[in-house]
C-alpha cells in the first residue's frame, strides 16, 4: 500500500480518537457540566449530525481545491476545534464545537476516502479502505482507552488537548507526503457537481447506504454507552472501562483486517456470515452484561463482526458510486454518520426504561435485525432491477457474488 495511505490513516486515528474517547468520559463530562448522562450522549450525536450535513456540503465545496490542501485545513479546524472544547465550560457550546469538529472531520474523510481509492486499482479498493479505516480502529484500541485513562488520570478536558496534539504530526505527515493533485472531475474532464448529486437516486445505492446506516447505528449506540454497562450493569470499576475499551478496539481492527482481505471478492458470503453473527452477538451480550466473563469477550467478538460488516458495506457505496468520483467519498461518510446520529439517540430513549443500562444493547440488536430484514426484502421486491447489484444482502447468491 502506498505511504501517502498510511499518512491518511494516521490523521484518521487522531480523528477516531476523538470520536471513540466519550464513551469513556460520558459520567466525568456530565458530572463536571451538570448535565445527566443520557444528555451527555447528545455529544456523540451531534458530532455525528455535522459529519452527515458536512460531508457533502463540504466535499462538494472542496472540488476545486487540491486533494492536500483540502486534507490539511480540514486537520487544522479538527485541532482548533478540540483547543476550544478544552476550554469551554458550556455543555451547549460544547455541543456545537463537536460540530464544529464533526464537519471537519466529515470534509477529511470524505476526500480521504477518494483519495485512498485513487491510490490503488480499482482490484484493491477494499483494501486501501480497510487501511484507512484502521486509523478508526486502531483508535478504538489504543486512542480510545488512552482517552478514558487520561481522562480518569488528569479529568476529561485532557483528551481534548491530547487529540488537538496528535492532529500535528498527522498535518505535518499530510503536508509531505500527500500528492498535491485535484481529484477526477475538479479539473475538467469528469461529470459535473449536478451529475454527481444525481446519482443519489439510483436505488442500488441508496439501499446500500441505508444498510451501512443501520449497521453503524447499532455500532455507536452500543459504544457510546458502554461505560455505564461495565460500572453499572457488570459491577466493575472505571479501570475496566479503558481494558473494555481495547477489547472492542482490537475485534474491530480484527474485522477490518478481515473485510479488507475478503470484501472486493466475496462481499455476498462475508454479509451472509456476519450479519446474522452481529444481530446474536448483540442479543447475547444485552442477555449477560452482568457476567464479565461473558461480557468482555463477547465486546471483542462484537467489535470484529461491527467492523467486518460495516466495512463491506462502505465498500460497496464507492463501487456503486463510482460514477461520483469527488462525492462518493461523501456519500459513504454520510452514510456511516446518519447511523452514529440515530443510533444514540434511539439508545439512550431506553436508559430510563425498564431495560436500562442493557437498553442500548437492544436497541443495537433491532436495528441490525432490521438492516438484515431491510436486505432480504428490499433483494425480493427489486429482484429485476438488483439481479447485477453488488453482494450486500444477506443472502446473496455464490454466483451473484462471483460474477461481481
Amino acid at each position: 500500500m502506498p505511504l501517502p495511505l498510511h499518512l491518511l490513516a494516521l490523521a484518521v486515528f487522531a480523528m477516531g480518537t476523538s470520536e471513540f474517547m466519550l464513551a469513556g468520559l460520558v459520567p466525568d463530562i456530565a458530572a463536571d457540566l451538570g448535565v445527566t448522562v443520557a444528555a451527555t450522549g447528545a455529544l456523540t450525536s451531534a458530532f455525528a449530525v455535522g459529519m452527515v450535513v458536512g460531508a457533502p456540503l463540504v466535499a462538494a465545496l472542496a472540488r476545486g481545491r487540491s486533494r492536500r490542501t483540502s486534507l490539511l485545513g480540514f486537520v487544522l479546524t479538527f485541532a482548533a476545534a478540540h483547543v476550544a472544547s478544552a476550554l469551554t465550560s458550556s455543555f451547549p457550546l460544547l455541543v456545537g464545537l463537536r460540530v464544529v469538529a464533526a464537519v471537519a472531520n466529515a470534509g477529511f474523510l470524505a476526500v480521504a476516502l477518494t483519495t485512498a481509492a485513487a491510490l490503488v486499482p480499482p482490484a484493491r479498493t477494499g483494501r486501501a479502505l480497510a487501511v484507512l479505516l484502521a486509523g478508526t480502529t486502531l483508535a478504538t484500541v489504543a486512542g480510545g482507552p488512552a482517552g478514558s485513562v487520561l481522562g480518569t488520570l488528569l479529568g476529561w478536558r485532557a483528551t481534548f488537548w491530547a487529540v488537538a496534539a496528535l492532529c500535528l504530526p498527522a498535518a505535518l505527515g499530510i503536508l509531505l507526503g500527500v500528492p498535491a493533485g485535484r481529484a477526477p472531475g475538479q479539473a475538467g474532464g469528469g461529470p459535473g457537481l449536478r451529475a454527481e448529486l444525481a446519482q443519489l437516486a439510483r436505488v442500488r445505492l441508496l439501499l446500500v447506504m441505508l444498510l451501512a446506516a443501520l449497521v453503524n447505528a447499532a455500532t455507536f449506540g452500543a459504544f457510546t454507552f458502554l461505560a455505564p454497562v461495565v460500572t453499572g450493569t457488570a459491577g466493575l470499576g472505571p479501570w475496566w472501562v479503558p481494558a473494555a475499551l481495547v477489547l472492542f478496539g482490537t475485534g474491530s481492527f480484527t474485522g477490518v483486517t478481515l473485510a479488507g482481505r475478503l470484501a472486493d471478492r466475496h462481499p455476498g458470503r462475508l454479509v451472509a456470515v456476519t450479519g446474522p453473527l452481529l444481530l446474536g452477538g448483540w442479543a447475547a451480550l444485552a442477555l449477560l452484561a452482568h457476567l464479565p466473563l461473558a461480557l468482555l469477550p463477547l465486546l471483542f467478538v462484537q467489535g470484529a463482526l461491527a467492523f467486518a460488516l460495516g466495512t463491506t458495506l462502505i465498500t460497496r457505496v464507492l463501487k456503486e458510486a463510482t460514477a461520483a468520483p469527488t462525492l462518493s467519498g461523501a456519500y459513504a461518510t454520510a452514510a456511516l454518520n446518519l447511523g452514529a446520529t440515530t443510533g444514540p439517540l434511539l439508545a439512550a430513549l431506553t436508559l430510563p426504561t425498564p431495560l436500562g443500562e442493557r437498553g442500548p444493547l437492544w436497541t443495537a440488536a433491532l436495528l441490525v435485525a432490521l438492516c438484515l430484514l431491510t436486505g432480504l426484502t428490499c433483494r425480493r421486491l427489486l429482484t429485476g432491477r438488483l439481479h447485477t447489484a453488488p453482494s450486500y444482502a444477506p443472502h446473496q447468491s455464490r454466483a451473484g457474488t462471483d460474477r461481481r
